[in-house]
């Protein structure tokens, strides 16, 4: 046992039999040659296989993955400790980072009433009078009337430009209808004019003041007793004051979308025919000032609640 211990630790690589290493050789050769003409025919025949093979099953993405999806699902897989190599597909270890869109997509707001479009005085005149019956019948009622108000016009965009004149201008009072007034054509006709200066009519929208100065400079016409939405919404939600939008407000008290596409929104409002889109786009705004308000003004004022509950507080205490 020593001994034969001894003569392998001398000897390490014991001798090799030359006959039999030539064997090997050959029979090496031979199975290569074997393989490379067994290829070539399954190249001339066209297969994705070899010819004297059954096709063999599918096997799991993750086990044989694409050079297109290597650097993605497979690497998720591979564990931590994993070596990048081909046979695996890990070439990248550093996690695949894809862009999300955390935005939720809300139901859009729209305006689904009859829209009155006018662009002749006349036309102008006649809605102005359809306006002035419905509010003359609440007010008989002894039911407070507001009005959504807003104006659109065409944006100038070169520097040092003047600014347009207001070309639409857009009142809607109920669900129903909606009168989308193309007053750049048309001028503010008398009519319309004691509709706007009316203060039996609360004209309602935000930043409906600025809405209100410019009709004042490009026509001169006064619109009086306004109502702000976003003043109004710190005033019933409470919290921290904030500059509402419309469609800021409109997602917090509605949970949908009020969409303000840029090509219509900075279109030109000056065109001889508004169209169809324009349209929604007016009527739509308008009414959801309407709706909104109707809304806000359901709610309790925060403060007062504040208040009632300290004197309550203070009256048990």
């Amino acid at each position: 046992m020593g001994s034969e211990g001894d003569e392998a630790a001398g000897n390490p690589m014991p001798e090799w039999d030359l006959a039999a290493e030539e064997e090997l050789v050959a029979a090496e050769k031979s199975y290569l040659a074997k393989r490379k003409k067994r290829f070539q025919i399954d190249q001339a025949s066209g297969s994705g296989f070899p010819s004297h093979c059954p096709k063999a099953r599918r096997l799991p993405a993750w086990t044989s993955p694409s050079p297109a999806h290597r650097s993605e699902d497979h690497n998720a897989l591979a564990p931590a400790h994993a070596i990048p190599n081909p046979r695996n597909g890990v070439w990248n270890l550093a996690p695949h980072v894809r862009p999300v869109n955390l935005k939720v997509r809300h139901q859009s707001f729209n305006f689904g009433g009859h829209i009155v479009y006018s662009r002749t005085v006349p036309e102008v005149e006649q809605s102005a009078r359809e306006l002035l019956h419905k509010i003359k019948a609440m007010e008989n009622n002894m039911e407070p009337v507001s009005l959504g108000f807003d104006i659109e016009w065409k944006p100038a965009f070169g520097r040092g430009e003047t600014q347009n004149k207001a070309a639409v201008m857009q009142i809607c009072m109920d669900s129903t209808h909606c009168y989308v007034m193309h007053i750049i054509h048309t001028g503010i006709p008398p009519i319309l004019k004691s509709l706007l200066e009316d203060t039996s009519s609360t004209k309602v929208g935000v930043c409906v003041a600025n809405d209100a100065t410019k009709i004042w400079r490009d026509y001169n016409v006064r619109v009086e007793c306004l109502e702000d939405l976003s003043g109004l919404a710190n005033l019933k939600l409470g919290g921290a004051p904030r500059n509402w939008s419309l469609s800021s407000l409109t997602e917090t008290l509605t949970c949908k979308e009020l969409e303000k596409p840029k090509k219509i929104r900075l279109g030109n409002w000056q065109t001889n025919i508004l169209s169809q889109a324009q349209l929604q786009y007016a009527a739509t705004d308008a009414f959801v000032s309407w709706y909104l308000y109707q809304v806000l003004r359901s709610f309790s004022n925060t403060k007062e609640e504040t208040n009632s509950s300290e004197n309550m507080n203070n009256a048990e205490s």
